[in-house]
């Protein structure tokens, strides 16, 4: 969002400015159609409780396959190397359908 409201800042022009607007309105729409999965103590005591397993595996793909466990998700990814370390959590590789 910071993008857009800096594009809204930086417009010199009214039109610049409706443009930016309506560029806002039309992301905010697109991103309110997901539905958010919280992100709880529990994900992060879990997220902890990984890392201690000494899992190579990025911060913030752990924490998605956390919220996963927790939620009882699949995860759908192309790197099936990392998330096949994460013990229990489902994942399923799309790109080759």
């Amino acid at each position: 969002m910071r993008g857009w409201l800096a594009a809204i800042r930086a417009a010199t022009t009214p039109d610049a400015r409706a443009t930016a607007y309506q560029r806002l309105r039309m992301a905010v729409e697109y991103f309110a159609s997901f539905a958010v999965v919280d992100y709880t103590v529990h994900v992060e005591a879990l997220v902890s409780d990984l890392r201690k397993q000494g899992l190579r595996i990025g911060t913030q793909d752990l924490r998605i396959a956390a919220i996963a466990l927790v939620q009882g998700a699949t995860v759908v990814t192309r790197n099936t190397r990392d998330f096949a370390q994460v013990p229990g959590l489902r994942i399923e590789d799309w790109s080759a359908m």
